[in-house]
């Protein structure tokens, strides 16, 4: 089965990290709600500045901060689309402040992908 996932890769402060894990339980949820089929959140752990492009140099990470890379699965574009429409009409994403997030959003990236290649052991 091929799937569709949507990535991103954001900086965020060391202190912030736990209140970042709680905000992405509850919003994590949320996409689940809505039909998404799976959520996976990780923090770096093994991610070191390369000579031309690496994580760190592509968030500008600072000083006490750490990457923060994420990843939902969905059945297709399609599907993505439809479940994205409805989290966005959810009333839990009208008290939603940006200012308030537990990171830079400025510094975050992020996309759509089509599977192309799966291999499962």
């Amino acid at each position: 089965m091929s799937v569709y996932v949507d990535g991103y890769v954001i900086p965020v402060p060391k202190k912030n990290l736990a209140a970042y894990k709680r905000m992405a339980r509850k919003f994590d949820a949320l996409w689940i709600k809505h039909g998404a089929l799976e959520v996976h959140e990780c923090v770096a752990d093994d991610v070191k500045p390369g000579k031309l492009t690496s994580f760190p140099q592509a968030v500008k990470l600072k000083p006490g901060e750490v990457v923060v890379f994420a990843w939902t699965i969905y059945k297709s574009r399609r599907h993505r689309d439809s479940v994205n429409k409805k989290v966005m009409a959810d009333p839990m994403m009208a008290n939603v402040d940006p200012k308030s997030m537990p990171f830079d959003g400025k510094r975050m990236f992020w996309g759509g992908f089509k599977e192309i290649v799966s291999v499962k052991a």
